[in-house]
């Protein structure tokens, strides 16, 4: 049984496709159909139930699965170690997050510790930042609501209000608060479904008798902003994603009904390097900072 066998094998098993593992493993559809082949004639069992060029997992791959996925995962984190001891002062933090308004001061913040460490960051949904955390693809998320998982640790760094944004002449451009219920009518503008922040935002206003009406839903949160400028509509906007602009008027939310909590995560068993510790004492100093402001 080669490495290079069980790398092939979990890639199909993930993506259910021989023609789309093919293309994202840069190999043939031939030498990949041949490769799990001979893993399948080592085991002496199937692992795919095949219909065409799709795959799935019979109960013996679906066993299969689990145990070569920790396996790689134990031998990705021992080169990451063994990069980590050999030259830590480079390297690459891969970070994922569900909410980027703060990331821009904490990575300037980071950069001035650690100049020569580079970062990837991607901007994900729940359930996408949840599968790269259970496979240890990245150093560490900071999302949206806090994700309760097994293997994931979850540090609440900042409890962050949800404004209201309006433009100027809105019916309520003259308030200073707001209840949920006054806005039952309204139109919004907001990212998809599965962002942590738009889904917890969307039980809440259930939770008090409506559901928001979207005329525009993204993936950028940060255009939120114009278009509340431009009278598309009205936006949920966290605290620490207010912008400052004559034409759009924040407005907080009677009771404080609206308020998220910002979590760090990590994988519990993902090697966290030097680089990646200092950048966790970052962000928690960071959001201390932004508290002591607030007082």
């Amino acid at each position: 049984m080669e490495l290079l066998q069980l790398q092939y094998f979990l890639t199909v098993a993930r993506m259910e496709h021989v023609t789309e593992a093919a293309r994202s493993l840069h190999v043939t559809q031939s030498s990949l159909s041949k490769t799990i082949q001979r893993l399948e004639e080592d085991l002496g069992v199937p692992l795919f139930d095949r219909k065409g060029r799709k795959l799935r997992l019979n109960e013996f791959g679906s066993k299969f699965f689990c145990r070569v996925e920790r396996a790689l995962f134990e031998l990705e984190q021992g080169k990451l170690e063994l990069s980590d001891l050999s030259n830590p002062e480079h390297g690459t933090l891969e970070l994922a997050v569900t909410t980027a308004s703060t990331l821009p001061n904490i990575l300037r913040e980071f950069r001035k510790k650690r100049p020569d460490i580079q970062f990837h960051v991607q901007m994900l949904t729940t359930q996408e930042m949840v599968t790269l955390l259970h496979r240890g693809e990245v150093d560490f998320c900071l999302a949206s609501p806090p994700i309760q998982e097994d293997g994931i640790e979850c540090q609440v760094v900042y409890i962050d209000p949800i404004l209201v944004a309006v433009p100027r002449g809105h019916r309520l451009a003259d308030r200073s608060i707001v209840s949920l219920r006054e806005l039952k009518d309204e139109s919004f503008v907001g990212v998809k479904r599965g962002y942590g922040t738009r889904d917890f935002v969307d039980s809440i206003c259930k939770s008090v008798g409506f559901t928001p009406t979207y005329v525009y839903e993204g993936d950028e949160p940060a255009r939120l902003i114009q278009l509340v400028e431009a009278d598309i509509g009205i936006a949920f906007i966290p605290s620490t994603a207010r912008e400052s602009r004559e034409q759009v008027k924040y407005l907080q939310v009677e009771n404080h009904e609206l308020v998220r909590e910002i979590a760090l995560l990590w994988h519990r068993s993902r090697y966290i390097s030097r680089a990646a510790q200092e950048f966790r004492e970052v962000v928690i100093d960071y959001f201390g900072d932004v508290r002591k402001l607030e007082r």
